[in-house]
């Protein structure tokens, strides 16, 4: 077995900005580690996994080697970084990339989008082929959304009894079907003459428009668009579908959200990552992360959801809550900091106010997904959460809500409902 979780490049996450100018955002702490260390740790779990592919288009750097070096020795397990040319689409990645993949005479792998949070039931999505279907067919992990927020994911129809996709439709403009993709898929290695098949089409459809010089459009292949729809219906795709959490990391906003879900299972999984109420410490409410090398008053008050990075100074009667402390962020006296990120190495003077409006989903629907919100609505900036990029200053006694205050930025006022660039 295999995996390989695709992490994109820079182009994209622009929604993650400012948090994604300062470091690629598979790297972003979620619950107090980066965002893909919770996919690796699943796969590492999983039993015959030999390796695992991290694939995308960002330029290998300082941050992401170290990263690399660090889960290697954490997970006993190889894991490398495969770089593609330019961006391919999440089918293109994998089919150039086929021989590395299939090396060691690999029989199934697994391919995780780095962007979406989840229970990851890999073990399951292995037993559930085992039992459906034979050793060439595909499984798409599927969760159960409400109607109206289906139409922003690949809707997927099954067969009742037998779970196989009859149809496929990636972000239909009508409703389709209340099973979504959740962007984790087990393969093998037919699929690849599958993408082949679509990369072939491609090339033929190229040749045809003599005029145009996109040579390296060929390439580009959607898994979603262009083969599962292809496939469906096929008798060689599967859904399995999870009760587990899921969700998806596009907005800075959702990492909050993200944030919760996996400091929930920590209680299961790690309960060593959660702080617990101790004498002389302060006071924790719910689940709540703290970096061990953070520095936190006795009267600070934090919690639920709320995660501390890496030498993070919180003051005296501060109150955290629903938020991400990043990495050597000092929170002043008698802060209050609600759905809130502070970026890296941000400073809050003292009795000032950060606040933000959560973009949860709805508590009563049992099936409901966050929405992926955009920034601006009738040409007004959508309440949300509140981001101060790396190295910003806010002064005492001010009231921030609503606001994404851009990197190395000091205020002098408070702001509301604003974009400070």
């Amino acid at each position: 077995l295999k995996a390989v979780i695709l992490i994109g490049g820079p182009q994209k996450g622009t929604r993650f900005r400012p948090l994604s100018f300062e470091v690629p955002k598979p790297l972003f702490p979620v619950a107090g580690v980066p965002m893909v260390q919770h996919h690796i740790e699943a796969c590492a779990k999983v039993p015959g996994m030999k390796e695992i592919l991290l694939m995308g288009f960002y330029q290998p750097n300082e941050a992401l080697s170290r990263f690399l070096v660090s889960a290697q020795q954490e997970f006993k397990i190889p894991i490398r970084y495969l770089q593609e040319y330019a961006a391919l689409g999440t089918g293109g990645g994998i089919y150039h990339f086929r021989d590395q993949i299939l090396s060691g005479g690999a029989e199934a792998f697994f391919v995780l989008n780095a962007d979406v949070c989840s229970e990851f039931p890999l073990q399951e999505m292995l037993e559930f082929r085992q039992q459906h279907g034979d050793v060439h067919t595909f499984v798409i992990l599927g969760t159960t959304a409400n109607r109206t927020q289906a139409l922003n994911y690949g809707c997927i129809v099954a067969n009742a009894d037998t779970q196989e996709v009859q149809h496929y439709v990636e972000k239909p403009s009508t409703f389709v079907s209340e099973i979504i993709n959740c962007g984790i898929y087990l393969f093998t290695p037919a699929i690849f003459q599958h993408i082949g098949e679509v990369f072939q089409r491609n090339q033929q459809e190229l040749a045809l428009e003599e005029s145009s010089n996109g040579w390296q459009r060929a390439e580009v292949i959607r898994l979603e668009q262009d083969v599962f729809t292809a496939l469906a219906g096929s008798g060689k795709l599967y859904v399995y579908k999870t009760d587990g959490f899921w969700s998806q990391i596009k907005s800075a906003g959702s990492a909050i959200y993200a944030s919760r879900l996996y400091l929930n299972q920590y209680s299961k999984s790690h309960p060593e990552r959660l702080a617990q109420n101790k004498p002389g410490g302060p006071v924790i409410r719910g689940n709540v992360y703290i970096h061990p090398t953070a520095s936190i008053d006795s009267t600070a008050v934090l919690g639920p959801n709320v995660s501390i990075g890496e030498g993070v100074t919180v003051g005296a009667g501060v109150r955290v809550r629903e938020s991400i402390v990043l990495h050597g962020a000092s929170l002043h006296d008698h802060t209050c900091v609600l759905n809130t990120i502070v970026g890296w190495d941000s400073t809050i003077g003292r009795w000032a106010r950060v606040e933000g409006t959560p973009s949860d989903p709805n508590p009563n629907d049992p099936y409901a997904k966050i929405d992926s919100e955009t920034l601006f609505r009738d040409g007004r900036l959508t309440p949300s959460i509140t981001i101060l990029g790396c190295s910003v200053t806010i002064p005492a006694e001010v009231v921030i809500l609503n606001s994404i205050v851009l990197p190395h930025k000091e205020l002098s006022r408070s702001y509301k409902n604003q974009i400070i660039l």
